[in-house]
Formats: structure tokens, sequence, C-alpha cells
């Protein structure tokens, strides 16, 4: 009986993985809620049933990756202006200084196939700067350097790369696992996440690289090796900048002095990565790109929402500039705060407070796309915490939003998202909080 649940289960994923990548697109939300409801009944099954066979777990993992390998992101552009990046650094420019649109309006085309990528990528991407930092930009170049005249060729080559990331996290994840001692299967709340394997391997989103330098780097700290972890960590900004915000977090589990050391090793590598593109024009596009995710954007937020209702009920216009500086400063106080804990002398410590700041910048940031929530995801699998499972859930109701061409959020869907999460989120930091209140009254 056993061995024909373990054939149907992963029949369904396997059909179910297929129609996400071949079938569907993002306008059609209900089919794909549908399946995305039926993998995670699947994972569940998986994990719980077979927890102890990692190997089974593994392969199994790697198989649904595998069955996107040959399909076009369907419910992302981004991979449209990653190919762009990597072809016009084969032609030797600095992609950092030049926006799509700026060739396009003047009747450039500096790449092959520029108008299709151009297109595909969407008038957002197209008009603004390059945001994806040095070793980033690396894999998007590799990728062009292998199929530089077929977009499919270039997709399927960054997805094996997302698809080799996400295998090193696994295997370091568990090393890490077994140093804190704290069960494997854990590892498999990532590995195995429907909301995982379609974002990273099939909407082909680089978190997967990040992470896998990121989780590294943990490993590393836990082995007193801070030296390499430093660089790793430098790697991992270098993917994504999000893993800065973690910097000051190293300093009780160091010490001063070798946590201004740890700091000075990352950033001195951070640097180096960008030193090839360095200019003042690249600067000044640069930090204006970033700063458009805190003064601009905006999508599935939650508190910000809340803020930005009550500016316009006092001025009547949208006070994004003003909110978004105010809810930064609020998450850098956050952060030197938690940095002062004395819990991070310890890695499962660190990690916890890496994951209550993480938590604490989503719940607030203006933007929080989907694939925004591998961080939190990944970091809460060497915790008892689970409501980063729950919100990679409900997050996918925020796909909603492009049922139809005109681009609008449901504040409906956005409430039952925040809610299941807000619910989870605070009912577990109530039982930690009563079970370390149990500890130590018997201790």
């Amino acid at each position: 009986m056993e061995k024909y649940l373990l054939s149907l289960l992963v029949v369904v994923g396997g059909v179910v993985y297929f129609l996400f990548g071949y079938l569907y697109n993002r306008s059609d939300v209900l089919a794909l809620f549908g399946c995305y409801t039926i993998l995670f009944i699947v994972s569940y099954f998986l994990i719980s049933k077979y927890k102890e066979n990692t190997k089974l777990l593994v392969a199994l993992g790697i198989i649904f990756r595998l069955v996107f390998l040959f399909a076009i992101p369907n419910l992302s552009q981004d991979f449209y202006r990653f190919i762009w990046d990597g072809k016009l650094l084969l032609e030797g420019f600095n992609v950092y200084l030049f926006t799509p649109a700026s060739f396009i309006d003047a009747g450039q085309y500096p790449i092959a196939q520029a108008q299709v990528l151009y297109d595909g990528m969407g008038p957002l991407s197209a008009g603004n700067h390059t945001n994806y930092p040095p070793i980033n930009q690396l894999c998007f170049l590799v990728a062009s350097w292998f199929f530089c005249d077929s977009i499919l060729g270039s997709v399927v080559v960054m997805r094996l790369m997302v698809i080799l990331a996400d295998m090193g996290i696994v295997w370091f994840g568990i090393k890490l696992l077994k140093e804190l001692n704290i069960a494997t299967y854990r590892m498999f709340y990532y590995f195995l996440n429907p909301f995982i394997i379609i974002e990273l391997t099939g909407n082909l989103h680089f978190e997967a690289v990040m992470l896998f330098f990121l989780v590294l780097s943990l490993y590393l700290i836990q082995k007193n090796r801070w030296q390499l972890a430093a660089c790793m960590l430098a790697f991992s900004v270098s993917i994504k900048l999000l893993p800065l915000i973690f910097l000051p977090l190293f300093y009780k589990k160091l010490g001063l002095k070798n946590w201004v050391l740890f700091c000075v090793i990352v950033l001195g590598v951070v640097v180096v990565t960008f030193a090839p593109f360095f200019s003042m024009e690249f600067v000044h596009h640069y930090t204006d790109t970033v700063a458009l995710w805190f003064r601009k954007f905006e999508f599935n937020a939650s508190v910000y929402y809340i803020l930005r209702s009550i500016g316009y009920a006092f001025s009547g216009y949208n006070e994004i500039a003003i909110i978004g500086k105010v809810l930064s400063v609020s998450v850098l106080l956050f952060v030197l705060v938690s940095a002062t804990l004395k819990r991070n002398v310890r890695t499962i410590g660190l990690m916890h407070t890496m994951l209550f700041v993480m938590a604490f910048y989503f719940f607030t940031t203006t933007t929080v796309h989907p694939w925004y929530l591998a961080t939190p995801l990944v970091l809460s699998v060497f915790t008892n915490y689970k409501f980063t499972v729950v919100w990679s859930f409900t997050i996918f109701l925020s796909y909603f939003s492009y049922s139809t061409t005109i681009y609008q959020e449901n504040t409906w869907l956005l409430l039952v998202e925040y809610s299941a999460v807000y619910a989870v989120f605070f009912y577990e930091v109530y039982r930690e909080n009563v079970n370390n209140k149990k500890t130590y009254l018997t201790s």
C-alpha cells in the first residue's frame, strides 16, 4: 500500500508541476491556485511519510525541479531582463549605465533578439537601470555566452544554476542541522516546498544562489571558520543585496575585534566585485534604482498599506516617500537592537534573530514579491517556527492581482493572506515565550 501511495504522490506531483511549467500562465489564477494547493498536500504527505528517507526526498526534489527544465517561465517576466543584461555584458557594455528603453527608443538594437527581450521584460523593467549585483550578472553572462542566440537555451543554463544552488543548500543545510542537533527532515520544508520549486526553479529567481552562499556562510560560522564565512556572505550579497541586513547580527557571535574584521572582509569583497563597473554615473544610477523599492514600488504589503491608508485620510495622496523612509529607519533600529541579544552568541540563536529580522522587514516593507519569502523560509528551517511555511502558501494569493489585464490588488485576499500569517506568527511567539518560562522555572 505504501509503495502505491508513493507512486501516486510522485505522479500527481510531476503532472501538476508540468501543468505549472508548460500549460498555465499567471492569468489562470484559479487553476494555478488549485494546482498549488494540490502540490502542498503532496509535499506534506511526502515529508510526513518519508521524512527518514533523506535520499528519496532529495531525489524527488530534484526530479520535480527537472520537470521545469525546458519551460519558459510563465509567472514572471524577470528572466527577459536577465538575458538582456547577460547579452549586453557580452557586447562589452557596462550594464549599470543603460536602460533597455534608452537603446530601443533611440532605434538601437545592441544585442541579438533585443526587441523580443525588450517586449518580454515589460515597461517597468525596461525603463529602469538594472539592480542585480555583479555575481548575479556573471550568471546572466554565462547563460548568454552558452546560448547567445537562444532565449530557451539561456533559460535552461540559468535553471541548472538554480537547481545546483538548491542542491547545495540541502547539502550544507543538512550538515548544519546535524551540527545543531536538529532533525534533518526539516530541510525539506524548503527543498520540497512547492513555493520554492515554482518561484526559484520555475520562475528563475536567483534567491537560490544567494541562499546557497548564505547557508554555506552560516555553516562555516558554526565551524568557527569566520574568515571564509565572510567571503561566502559577500558572495551572497553580490547576488542579492538583502543579506547586508544581517551584518550587525554577527557582533555577539564573533566579538568586537573579529566582527569588525568580518565586516571589513564582507564589504571589501563586495566592493571588489563591483569594481569593474565603478564610475560616479554607476553610483548615481544604482543608488537611485535601489531607492525605488522604498519610495516608489509597492506590492503585497501589510503594515505599509495600513499606514498608506492613514496617510491618504490626512493628506489625500500617497505618502510613500515619507512612509518608506520611516519604515526603513524602523528596520534599521530593529536590526541594531537585535544585534545586542545574548542569544546571538550561539549559531542557533543567531538564526532565530535573523528570522525575526527578516519577518520584521517583510512585515513593514512596501514590496513583497512572492520569491522574496525564500530567505525567511530557509532560516525558519533551523528554528521551531512554521509561520513562513504558512506564508509560502498564502502568498500565492498575490498572483490574483494578475487575473485581469488591469493590474489591481484585492484587499480581501491581502487580508486573508496576512491574517493567517500573523495569527500563526503571534501564536508561535507566544508558545515560545511560554516554553522558555517553563524551562526557566524548572532549571
